[in-house]
């Protein structure tokens, strides 16, 4: 994994010039302690999972930080809340000096709360998701991001885009991008069976100590089924034997500890009425996988699932593209009607609005694109994307971009 450059080691590097700590989130496993090390290979590491560690700070931090006052990675920031308002005052102390201090953390709810009461204005947050495929096959980010470093336009579309193989697509997409079980497929399965165990049995054991842990699990179980739909808490809830609220903090704690992306509905000046649920999905198809228990291309090829399962592979690789970028203040939605008019995925931010649909096939027909071209005509938007598996970047209408998954 250390040979791996994350296309978000530059955004890091930069942040550090500008604020006095950046945080890396983001679920377990995905690479944050990693990329940490990478941009500050030198920098005093402390562990909080380690006991020696927590002990460590806990037993007096203000003499701690008085030793380490700059140049320190502090891995799993929540375990010791308490840190945030001593790093607050090791800040103010010296309120200009930059780059003093990374934070790693894999439970926003937690983490965020801290960072908004104790370090706001003094830190940078930066959402590390699994391996991208571009990252996989030790490639530099697609140039199709630069897309939104400007207002959207045809003419600012970006030229010389250039494609991954289809072998680096399917394998992030089958096998997902926890890197460990990745690059070393032999244990796939076994090191998924235990970070389902790990996730389970001692986070969200710690982190939610009263949640019953048999029902969550079963829990992810259904969401596995549901990834890529909008979702009713309700009917969950009735699967469960369990209540609407009860489902409610389930999803947010698997929102919160980054194995859940919940998608809301798109319904900003919207001329239709729409479907206001949200629409969710696993945001590792590795993980997706292994509790649907696929485990080979041809039974992924052949499952119901295929079409939900590519979407939500797709949407994810945009986002964690999107993410290593400098752009800021976007957001990602869907688009559906009460009269079944949908829309995969739109970014909307200071760019403008761009609506994607994604088609897991290789070839598209007009009528598939109804639902997007209106979107598009009725907002006067200067375009609109569809992903796919096809072979060439190509204008299917005017205002229509076929887009190859592989130029992601």
């Amino acid at each position: 994994m250390t040979g791996i450059i994350r296309n978000h080691y530059g955004k890091v590097k930069n942040l550090l010039n500008h604020f006095p700590v950046v945080a890396i989130l983001g679920a377990r496993q995905c690479g944050k302690t990693t990329l940490s090390k990478q941009v500050s290979p030198d920098w005093h590491y402390i562990d909080l999972e380690n006991p020696n560690d927590y002990d460590r700070i806990k037993y007096d931090p203000v003499f701690f930080f008085s030793q380490y006052p700059k140049n320190v990675i502090i891995d799993e920031a929540q375990l010791y809340p308490e840190l945030f308002q001593v790093l607050r005052g090791v800040i103010d102390q010296d309120r200009q000096k930059k780059g003093r201090f990374i934070l790693t953390g894999s439970s926003s709810p937690d983490l965020l709360t801290q960072i908004s009461e104790s370090l706001a204005g003094r830190i940078a947050l930066v959402e590390l998701g699994t391996l991208k495929v571009n990252e996989y096959a030790q490639q530099p980010l697609s140039k199709f991001y630069q897309l939104f470093d400007q207002p959207l336009a045809i003419e600012n579309l970006p030229k010389d885009l250039k494609s991954l193989s289809k072998e680096a697509v399917h394998t992030i997409w089958l096998k997902g991008g926890y890197p460990e079980p990745l690059l070393n497929p032999g244990y796939f399965d076994l090191w998924m069976d235990n970070y389902r165990a790990t996730y389970i049995n001692r986070d969200i054991a710690n982190l939610f100590p009263r949640l019953n842990r048999q029902t969550y699990q079963r829990f992810l179980g259904i969401m596995s089924h549901l990834s890529g739909t909008k979702i009713n808490r309700v009917e969950i809830g009735r699967g469960l034997e369990a209540s609407e609220g009860s489902v409610r903090e389930y999803l947010s704690i698997a929102d919160g500890t980054y194995l859940w992306r919940q998608l809301p509905s798109f319904e900003r000046d919207s001329l239709k009425s729409v479907v206001k649920m949200p629409k969710g999905h696993i945001r590792d198809n590795g993980l997706l996988h292994y509790l649907l228990k696929i485990n080979n291309l041809d039974y992924l090829y052949s499952h119901p699932q295929v079409g939900h399962s590519f979407e939500s592979f797709v949407i994810e690789e945009i986002l964690k593209g999107l993410s290593a970028t400098n752009v800021t203040n976007w957001q990602a939605y869907y688009y559906r009607t009460r009269n079944g008019a949908e829309i995969d995925l739109i970014i909307d931010g200071p760019f403008g609005t761009l609506p994607i649909e994604i088609k897991y096939g290789e070839k598209v027909q007009l009528k598939q694109l109804s639902a997007l071209k209106q979107f598009i005509e009725e907002r006067n938007l200067p375009f609109g994307l569809v992903i796919n598996q096809a072979d060439k970047i190509e204008w299917l209408t005017p205002k229509i971009l076929q887009l190859p998954v592989g130029y992601l």
